[in-house]
Parts: C-alpha cells; structure tokens; sequence
C-alpha cells in the first residue's frame, strides 16, 4: 500500500505526478495533497521515486 504524507505537499501547484501514473490510480482536487485509489494502485513506485517532496510512502 502506498500512502500520502499530506503535510510534506506543498499544495500550491498541480501535482506532475498524477500524470505518471501508469494506472490512473492517483488524483488531485485544485492543488490540495493528491489521493490514491489504491484499488487501481500496483505498486510500481513511480510516484514514490519521483515525488521530489517525499509525499508518497510505501506503508507495509
């Protein structure tokens, strides 16, 4: 399961990883902290390598 570290966000800007993705299991309202479905989610960790503020975590 991967999990959101809300207050690591910065939520001023629209969140690039959203678009990485490759399931479409990560999703943003305006700029607040993004959100997983972790149904869809596959846990390839794209979001956690790629995340520059640390937001996402792997949780065990």
């Amino acid at each position: 399961m991967i999990k959101i570290i809300e207050k690591r966000c910065p939520k001023n800007h629209l969140c690039p990883i959203v678009k990485m993705c490759p399931k479409d299991a990560i999703r943003q309202e305006g700029y607040e902290a993004p959100t997983i479905d972790q149904s869809k989610c596959i846990k390839c960790n794209i979001c956690i390598k790629n995340c520059p503020h640390n937001v996402f975590e792997k949780e065990d």
